[in-house]
């Protein structure tokens, strides 16, 4: 498994804008599919973004397509979530995760990914 960390998470005004980096470990980090997931108080953890260990193919809950952007960097071990126009329903605790996949598949769904960060706090005040 791949060791994640996340960062970049704040309190950010509505329409304001945020970049959370997640920095991975381990020697096959580019063997890895990714993605992002966010977990609000008293909901489940929900699909954000996730992108193929190649970075060509990525997929978006409908609730961010647009505004939100999936990247990767493999020589740095980084996966990125570029966050615009943020809403106060973006409210959340986001979390980076990783599988193993394949330079085409990405994943959706929490119980498909079994690497885990610990999660950053995405605050967006109205």
């Amino acid at each position: 498994q791949v060791q994640l960390v996340e960062s970049g998470g704040g309190l950010v005004q509505a329409g304001g804008s945020l970049r959370l980096s997640c920095a991975g470990s381990g020697p096959t980090f580019s063997n890895y599919a990714m993605g992002w997931f966010r977990q609000a108080p008293g909901k489940e953890r929900e699909f954000v973004a996730a992108i193929s260990q190649s970075g060509v193919f990525t997929d978006y809950a409908d609730s961010v397509k647009g505004r939100f952007t999936i990247s990767r960097d493999n020589a740095k071990k980084m996966v990125y979530l570029k966050m615009i126009s943020l809403k106060p329903e973006d409210t959340a605790v986001y979390y980076c995760a990783a599988r193993e996949g394949t330079y085409y598949t990405y994943y959706t769904k929490n119980n498909e990914y079994d690497s885990w960060g610990q999660g950053t706090q995405v605050t967006v005040s109205s």
